[in-house]
């Protein structure tokens, strides 16, 4: 996801050389098989076992008896080593397995056999008494001549058994063409469209001229019809495409399909209420990143966990916490927070701007026309706090922000008052994984500028919003502001280093001059102090052009700065002309979306879609919506509902990228705990979480294997495996549920 500029590494440590696209196979490659005795005819060698597996010969296959109670997929393993590996070339790698009992879950990898044990390529199925084929394509990322073949079977509570047979990995076949089920060539909203609001939708045709089209409701009758309007080839998708406007329907219901061109749409509500759900799925998703705290599972049916990095064995936790190895003297409880991710780190960049969006959704509703704060209120998210006469929405951004405020470095020690970037574990870990199950030890990183400036805008906001239900907590925030500044302040180029990517994100970023704007704008709209109002009008930010195409994230947090200066009450001298460049970014964003079929504010440089592109485009359709908050022109009320259409199913892949919002719903982002693709026994992610989208860049093996030259919004794949297409992450959800609780309010 766009939250790390260089790899994510989630599945376990890859080499850089796989961080771009392959090459395609040589043509005319000679297929050559690289397993030595994968049939098991007369023998098991060369095949190794780990210690605690017994295996032998049965019926020509390999079987091996798996014990339970071991912790780690890895724990218990069967596999060759010493099989070669050419970068660029494509293998298909295929095997028979049975698992007695059936239901087990084998992890079958194509890896390094020495440390760090990179994993190039890995599949995860789900096994059956009697025994089936699989068979898989993928492209080698490097040259190796130590590389194994291993199935992991470790885990399980009881003792199974595994048996093998038909094990093949066959070098320069052809690379599978993966082709997308993209249902059918109508492209809408799957979720809903609001009754007064705008109507969408795209056509995917060969006709050049324009289609007639009808609105049927739920018993098939038309309601509405007319023409298509043909767009010809879209950039974004490299399809022909119509569009179709049937914003001038007004009825309500469920169950309506659009028709056109002999293709009936995914069906579709018009009405309001899924909003409303979507504004609280999206929220409630934040309780089930929680750290430190025991998941209830009757506030959370099928989500219900054990405390995560608690010194619980086999934990080794959060409450004492040292920094890397000769970095500081000391350690730190940093228990609390979200995890960031598919993973088990907790990042200040990305919790920072996360805990801005989930704050500014609540303080939009204290001050914007259709603002609801009753919405977001005391007992909305059925959270462990609720009852405590504190809107549910600031007390899960308060889980958050009582993290942050630990990652401050104590006074009497070196850069005090600086903020620690990141705490996560040393080294990466596989999936899936319970993080009460994480058993790798935890480190602090460097401070750095940025998160100190990340810390400082966060508890200002805070500080602001918290002073009417908790005036102690309140004015701790705005201390540890004021504390962090000053930090920043001395310390003003004290930036990631760029390599610092083993075991977590690196979260590279070499300017914190927005994150200073940033800081300084929140401060001043808490204090109305002279010093922070100086600071933002000297900036160079203040008067910059912000608002690009890829919009804003945790690299480019000046738009929050600037949303908030011109949404805020405040006195800042020129503040008009603050609300004024919103307006005009709105414009921009607007004729972007008018200009793109599938209507998304949204159009990359060279059609190349970031990581995290999801967000993006909710980000964007942020900036219109605050146009219409400042103005109340119907075109930017209209552009930002239209703006969810493309997240919902209006796009190339007909998919809503929302967990259990559209007939056609992403549903297996990567996670270690959302991880029922690998393990039956744990839950796919919870209703309302977003996934992060295409990526014209596709770190990961599993998607290099299947998207390698991808087209713009066909650059995603809904597997576990494909974490830079499909993660899950607290800044991507923070811009859907600020989104989500706009288009409620507009109901």
């Amino acid at each position: 996801m766009k939250r790390r500029r260089t790899a994510l590494l989630s599945l376990t440590a890859l080499l850089a050389a796989a961080l771009t696209a392959l090459p395609a196979a040589p043509a005319g490659a000679d297929e050559v098989e690289q397993v030595r005795n994968g049939t098991f005819d007369t023998t098991t060698e060369p095949w190794w076992t780990t210690p605690d597996v017994t295996a032998g010969l049965s019926d020509g296959r390999l079987c091996a008896d798996v014990p339970g109670g071991t912790a780690d997929r890895w724990d218990a393993a069967v596999g060759q080593n010493d099989i070669t590996l050419v970068k660029g070339e494509s293998y298909r790698f295929s095997f028979k397995a049975s698992g007695v009992p059936e239901g087990h879950v084998v992890r079958a990898i194509v890896g390094l056999q020495t440390a760090p044990y990179d994993t190039w390529y890995e599949v995860s199925p789900q096994l059956s008494a009697s025994g089936d084929s699989y068979a898989y394509t993928f492209t080698s990322p490097v040259d190796s001549s130590q590389a194994q073949v291993a199935f992991q079977a470790g885990g399980a509570a009881d003792a199974w058994r595994l048996c093998l047979d038909d094990v093949s990995l066959l070098g320069g076949v052809p690379p599978e063409v993966y082709q997308p089920d993209t249902g059918p060539r109508v492209r809408v909203n799957q979720v809903a469209y609001l009754p007064a609001g705008p109507k969408n939708a795209t056509l995917v045709t060969g006709a050049g001229t324009r289609l007639p089209w009808q609105l049927r409701n739920a018993d098939g009758r038309t309601v509405a019809h007319g023409w298509t309007v043909p767009r010809g080839s879209d950039v974004s998708s490299g399809q022909n495409v119509h569009s179709i406007d049937f914003g001038a329907f007004h009825g309500r219901g469920k169950d309506f399909t659009l028709v056109a061109d002999g293709e009936t749409s995914r069906p579709f509500a018009i009405g309001t209420g899924a909003y409303e759900q979507l504004r609280l799925d999206s929220l409630k998703y934040y309780y089930t990143q929680r750290s430190g705290i025991a998941i209830r599972d009757d506030l959370r049916p099928g989500y219900g966990r054990p405390a995560g990095h608690l010194n619980a064995a086999p934990n080794q936790g959060d409450a004492q916490v040292p920094c890397q190895a000769g970095r500081c003297a000391y350690t730190l409880d940093v228990t609390g927070g979200w995890y960031d991710a598919g993973d088990h780190g907790k990042y200040i960049v990305n919790g920072g701007i996360s805990t801005w969006e989930l704050l500014s959704t609540y303080e939009r509703s204290l001050h914007a026309r259709t603002g609801q704060p009753g919405r977001l209120g005391d007992g909305s998210l059925a959270l462990p706090e609720s009852g405590n006469k504190v809107p549910d929405v600031l007390d899960e951004a308060r889980w958050e922000l009582e993290f942050l405020l630990k990652m401050q470095v104590p006074e009497g020690q070196p850069l005090a008052g600086m903020a620690h970037s990141k705490v996560h574990d040393a080294q990466w870990t596989g999936l899936p994984l319970l993080p009460s199950d994480d058993p790798q030890p935890r480190e602090l990183h460097a401070p750095t500028t940025q998160a100190t400036l990340n810390l400082a805008a966060t508890a200002a906001q805070a500080a602001r919003l918290y002073r009417p239900y908790d005036r102690a907590f309140a004015a701790k925030a705005l201390t540890a502001a004021r504390t962090a500044w000053r930090a920043a302040l001395a310390h003003p180029e004290t930036y990631p280093d760029p390599n610092d990517g083993t075991g977590g994100g690196a979260y590279p970023d070499d300017n914190a001059s927005d994150e200073f704007y940033w800081a300084a704008a929140e401060l001043y709209l808490t204090t109305g102090e002279q010093e922070f109002a100086h600071h933002v009008l000297t900036s160079p930010v203040h008067t910059a052009g912000i608002f690009g195409p890829l919009g804003f994230d945790w690299g480019r947090t000046a738009a929050a700065g600037r949303l908030d200066l011109a949404t805020v009450p405040n006195a800042l001298p020129g503040r008009d002309e603050v609300r004024r460049s919103v307006i005009r970014a709105a414009d921009s964003y607007l004729a972007t979306a008018a200009s793109q079929p599938y209507g998304m504010p949204y159009a990359p440089d060279g059609n190349l879609y970031d990581w995290g592109s999801n967000a993006q485009v909710l980000n964007n359709a942020h900036v219109i919506a605050t146009a219409y908050d400042l103005t109340g022109a119907a075109r930017y009320r209209d552009g930002a509902l239209g703006s969810m259409d493309y997240i919902l199913g209006r796009n190339a892949l007909n998919i809503s990228y929302v967990t259990g919002y559209g007939e056609v719903a992403s549903h297996r982002q990567h996670s270690r705990w959302y991880a029922r693709e690998l393990d039956p026994n744990l839950p796919d992610p919870p209703r309302g979480t977003l996934a992060g989208g295409p990526n014209s860049s596709i770190q990961d093996p599993y998607a290099q294997s299947r998207l390698k030259g991808c087209t713009g919004q066909f650059c995603y794949v809904d597997d576990i495996q494909s974490w830079s297409t499909d993660e899950t992450a607290v800044n991507w959800n923070a811009a859907l549920a600020w989104m989500a609780s706009f288009v409620a309010d507009q109901g």
